[in-house]
């Protein structure tokens, strides 16, 4: 007490150094969160901008205005909605879902039935070109549309946005423009998605703008915004489809954009959103080495990988333990190297007789929503145990291999040291032959070196295959860069289906009779005759090709697609997804795009 009336300064002076020094501590420890007042306002400007020239547009409808002026009104919309598709699909998915989704029902798999589809990319198939008679079901369809642009005003009232949400959906967005975006995903007909592209890289930039504080602003925001411009500014130059240079611009600019949020996001100190994710959060692009997380995919944490695990499992993938017969493993139609298919047209029986599908390659299927060519399991752990349990091909049973793995000491003793328990149990056995599988998963190739940085790793002929995957022949609106399967990113939460009517062989005479995913869904017209879109990585070694393996080259493969599937070769296809109108390609491109797929080939 008498120290404290005698040095009351001193006091004061050690309490405020105090104070001070935990409210620092505070502060390092929480990053800095900026009033994110502007960002909501420029959500709603945005939007506003958008129900006006929706009505704009219905109105122009309503008085069968040419297909010109409706066309140039339609491209404006779709800009005004790239500026804010960012906060749209972060913040609210289903409602993006139906502004700018594909042109195609949405599917209720429990109920087996089909959601109508709508929105942007509905209402550029009316207007590509405009036939007046579609005059009141066009209407209609932009009526809805305004119904959506009033869910997103009443949604961003009421829902709070945070700084590592804003960064999160802003880091997404860049990745969406690196895939979707710059394939055209959303602008199959009009193809003009290369002029839409500045503006969804505007968004970005004004938005980042507004959450940056000094920390980053004149270094890597300052650096974000010279690529954006510079990124902008060749998009304006040359936005036609056909001659845009792919190959460069995105390892040259998207990657480069994408790389600086990574510097950004740690000059302001902004933590992760918690929540698991197919690209990991530290993944500077897409073709990082490790960019993807293979447990985003897993059934649930347990299931999750380890080195363990894909040891134990790719024992057991070559055992023939596995078979009622004892006498064939996993590895008996999944060949390494034959990118783990087997090279034939069918996949054969135990009693070697020809099944109805052809063996789809393992690598990269970790990436998938949905196994199998019908996508009938969700998930690897289901693949294998169909596949063992099935009496034509492996004819086992699990109760059974797991007691014969139960009195094997070394498996017994690896599972007891991986799982921890006693006895094993089935889902173990299905969790270490999923966990190998989803090891298959390099992402090695000479294209993804090119991506990285290595400028000599493809030939200047696999350069011009990918400006023609990409643009002309339209393959990445399905084939999804960097899986180059049917799983869309930046998600990566769905995996897609196509009807292509695909015929018996390449002498594309008649149509192939499989139902596909339709045989389990059987009063959705939509989903018969469909089939899982798989990746084009390591396509060079799998050959015969499609779901029957009735076609058995590349170039049978790409003549297919060049003549417009199934419909444009004249087969009556109802609900064909591909688009029937001919590609155009050359011999010449066909074989450029060939030689570039060798470049997908893991080394």
């Amino acid at each position: 007490m008498k120290f404290i009336l005698k040095y009351p300064l001193a006091i004061f002076l050690i309490i405020t150094f105090i104070f001070f020094g935990i409210l620092q501590c505070q502060t390092d420890q929480k990053p800095i969160v900026n009033d994110l007042t502007a960002v909501k306002k420029e959500i709603f400007k945005n939007n506003l901008e958008f129900l006006r020239q929706t009505n704009e547009l219905m109105d122009l409808v309503s008085k069968d205005a040419e297909s010109k002026i409706l066309q140039e009104k339609f491209q404006q919309l779709r800009k005004t909605y790239k500026k804010m598709e960012w906060a749209v699909e972060y913040f609210l998915p289903n409602t993006a879902r139906f502004m700018n989704g594909p042109a195609l029902p949405e599917i209720e798999m429990e109920e087996h039935t089909e959601i109508e589809p709508e929105g942007l990319q509905v209402i550029e198939e009316m207007i590509y070109p405009y036939e007046k008679q579609n005059r009141e079901e066009l209407i209609r369809i932009l009526k809805k549309l305004t119904n959506k642009s009033n869910t997103i005003k009443a949604n961003f009232l009421v829902i709070t946005i945070s700084k590592d949400q804003v960064f999160d959906a802003l880091r997404q967005q860049v990745f969406r423009i690196s895939s979707l975006g710059i394939a055209g995903f959303d602008t199959p007909i009009s193809g003009t998605f290369l002029e839409e592209m500045p503006f969804a890289l505007e968004g970005v930039r004004w938005t980042l703008e507004q959450i940056s504080t000094e920390k980053s602003q004149q270094k890597s925001l300052k650096q974000i915004v010279s690529e954006i411009v510079t990124a902008s500014g060749i998009l304006k130059k040359n936005p036609d489809k056909n001659t845009f240079d792919y190959i460069n611009f995105i390892p040259n600019h998207l990657n480069k954009i994408s790389s600086l949020l990574l510097q950004f996001k740690k000059e302001e100190n902004i933590p992760d959103v918690e929540v698991t994710s197919a690209l990991h959060k530290n993944a500077s692009t897409f073709f990082s080495k490790d960019a993807f997380n293979p447990n985003a995919f897993v059934p649930g944490k347990e299931y999750e990988m380890s080195p363990e695990k894909v040891s134990l499992g790719k024992q057991l993938f070559s055992d023939k333990i596995l078979s009622n017969s004892n006498s064939r493993s996993c590895g008996t139609c999944h060949i390494a190297e034959k990118a783990f298919t087997d090279g034939l047209e069918k996949s054969m029986s135990l009693e070697n007789v020809a099944l109805q599908r052809n063996t789809p390659s393992l690598n990269y299927s970790a990436f998938q929503h949905g196994q199998f060519w019908d996508m009938r399991k969700d998930d690897l752990e289901g693949q294998s145990s169909d596949v063992i349990t099935n009496k034509k091909e492996m004819h086992g049973d699990m109760n059974a291999i797991i007691a014969k793995i139960n009195l094997d000491k070394k498996y017994q003793k690896d599972f007891e040291k991986i799982y921890k328990t006693k006895k094993t149990e089935v889902w173990q056995l299905q969790n270490v032959l999923a966990s190998y599988i989803r090891s298959l998963a390099a992402f090695s190739s000479d294209f993804d070196e090119y991506m990285r940085g290595n400028k000599s790793a493809m030939t200047e002929k696999q350069k011009k295959g990918f400006n023609l995957f990409v643009g002309k022949a339209q393959c990445a609106i399905c084939h999804f860069v960097p899986l180059f399967n049917g799983t869309v990113p930046p998600n990566f939460n769905k995996t897609e289906q196509e009807v292509l009517g695909v015929a018996e062989n390449a002498s594309n005479r008649k149509t192939d009779q499989d139902l596909g995913r339709g045989k389990f869904h059987e009063t959705v017209a939509f989903l018969q005759n469909s089939f899982k879109t798989p990746t084009l990585r390591n396509i060079s070694k799998t050959a015969p090709y499609m779901h029957n393996g009735g076609y058995k080259t590349l170039k049978e493969v790409v003549n297919f697609y060049n003549k417009g599937g199934g419909n444009g070769l004249g087969l009556k296809v109802d609900n064909q997804t591909l688009s029937d109108a001919k590609l155009n390609l050359s011999e010449k491109e066909i074989d450029e795009i060939i030689d570039f797929m060798t470049a997908l080939n893991d080394q």
